[in-house]
This record gives C-alpha cells, structure tokens and sequence, in this order.
C-alpha cells in the first residue's frame, strides 16, 4: 500500500513539473517586461492566443505540424512585440503603472473580440502527439505534455542564457536595474525596450503553440491564464526572471498535488492561497525585487 501511495504523489509530481514548465515560460515573460519597463501587461495571455490560433491555423489549413509552426510563430510574435512596444506600450513607459494597466487591459479587450469575431467562442484544439509513456506499472507520462515540458524548458533556459551571456541580453539587465545610467553609458533604451516586449511576446507565443497542443482553448481563456501569472510573478519576486520560473513550477506542482488529494475544483483555488502565504511570509516574493537573476 505505501509503494502505491509514492508512485501515486509521483506521478502527481511529474503532472505538476510538466504543467509548471509552461505556466514558466508564459510567466517569465511577463516578468520580463515588467523587470525592464515597469509595465504591468495585462493582454500577455491574449498574446499566447495569438500564438495557439496561429498554430491552429497552419496546422488546419496547412498540415503544419506545431512543433514545426513554431519556427514561424515565434518570429512573427516577436515582430508584432515590437510593433506594439513602437505604437502603444512606450507611450506609457515611465509613466504611473496604473497608465499600462488600463492601456494593456483595453489591448486584451480588442484582441479578445477580434478573436471571437474571427474564430467564434467555440472552443478549438490541435490532436497530435497523442499517447502516453509509460515507466513500470503505475507511472505515465503524457507525450503531449512532456512535449510541451521540455519545448517551454529549453525556451526558457535559452532566454535566460541570452539575458546572461550575451552583450544585448547585458543591455537589457543593465536597462532593468538603472535605465538612466544605461543611457548615459551609450545603450539605446528605446531599443532596448523594443526588443524586450518582442522577446516576451515571442515567449508568450510559444507557450501558446504548445498550450494549443494540450488545452481547449478559445479567445475568452485568456483570463485564466493572466490571473495565475500574475499570481506567479508575485510569489516568484516582481521582475526576477528566475523567480518567474521557480513560481510557475511551484504553482504547478502544488496544483497537481491539490487536484490528486482533493479535487480539480479546489486546486484552481491554489495560485491565490500561495499567493497570499507568500505575501504573509515574504512579501517581496522568493526571488526578492530584481531581474534577470
């Protein structure tokens, strides 16, 4: 009975790993431009919609497989991030955050109804990578999903080492922690900026190719999504790309766990009970104020 019970919280484990390394990369986004712009995005969910419908698709029209569509997503996503930072969101940088709040919130109110004007409310999937792997006699392991895993670890980590290693991914740390000195020491802010809202965007759009592949979704699921990212950038730490991630992992196995002890209806009740726990304990997050760390 006790070796039933292990691979029983183990395989919740791994359901909860597996959903935490996609709310990750969709929340690591988030933090990102918050971490650079001060800019509380509300549409990033919206965004990842863009990217699942576009997979959608190519996928229905053209055969294309998800894997292979997000070489084709990501790049548009990360041009249309630039597109919006140019027209919209800079125009409220270093303004009050109540400004982006209001202007990202109306972001997401169009692009919802342009959805549900293009795509209808009807809930829309991608069936591939169907089956499961399974280890001894207990443990499974949903391809789709592990798929999903490893596709939104290895973006991520990507990301995080582009923001390390990199002289440009330098300049946005720089921009994050002193953007008037950054200036003064020759980086190109606007610039800067730009590419980091592409950059998020791009990530929100890849988490929405792979989210397509797993979920039903239509163009009113964005709220779900945004409300549990916003939980996990809060208990991550505000702008901590790496408490971003920490966050979403810990969201997603605690989900897991709550779901395989309780019920589905009780874990959806998990982000805003760790976020409370956080903010009583440590209200800074686990990752503190920062970026990029």
């Amino acid at each position: 009975m006790e070796s039933l019970d292990i691979l029983f919280i183990v395989q919740l484990l791994i359901a909860g790993l597996l959903a935490g390394a996609l709310y990750a990369l969709l929340a690591c986004g988030l933090n990102l431009v918050f971490g650079v712009m001060r800019i509380i995005n509300v549409a990033h969910a919206e965004l990842m919609l863009i990217g699942a419908y576009f997979a959608y698709v190519l996928y229905t029209f053209f055969g294309l497989h998800p894997l292979i569509s997000l070489v084709i997503v990501v790049p548009v996503l990360f041009g249309l991030g630039q597109l919006m930072q140019r027209l919209f969101i800079e125009r409220v940088v270093g303004q009050h955050e109540l400004s982006s709040l209001i202007l990202t919130y109306g972001l997401s109110i169009v692009l919802m109804n342009l959805g549900l004007a293009v795509f209808s409310a009807d809930f829309k999937s991608i069936p591939v990578l169907q089956g499961s792997i399974v280890l001894g006699e207990m443990i499974t392991i949903p391809i789709t999903r592990s798929t999903a895993a490893l596709v939104a670890i290895v973006i991520t980590l990507m990301v995080y080492l582009f923001l390390k290693k990199t002289r440009l991914g330098k300049a946005i740390r720089a921009t994050s922690e002193h953007p008037k000195v950054a200036e003064i020491c020759g980086i190109d802010v606007v610039r800067v900026r730009m590419l980091t809202f592409g950059l998020a965007t791009a990530m929100a759009g890849a988490a929405g190719v792979m989210l397509s592949t797993i979920y039903s979704f239509s163009p009113e699921t964005g709220a779900d999504f945004i409300l549990k990212c916003f939980a996990i950038i809060i208990i991550g730490g505000m702008g901590s790309f790496s408490g971003a991630f920490a966050g979403g992992i810990l969201l997603g196995v605690a989900e897991a766990l709550v779901a395989g002890f309780f019920t589905t209806q009780w874990s959806e009740m998990v982000a805003y009970a760790l976020l409370v726990l956080v903010l009583l304990i440590r209200p800074t997050g686990l990752r503190g104020i920062a970026y990029a760390r």
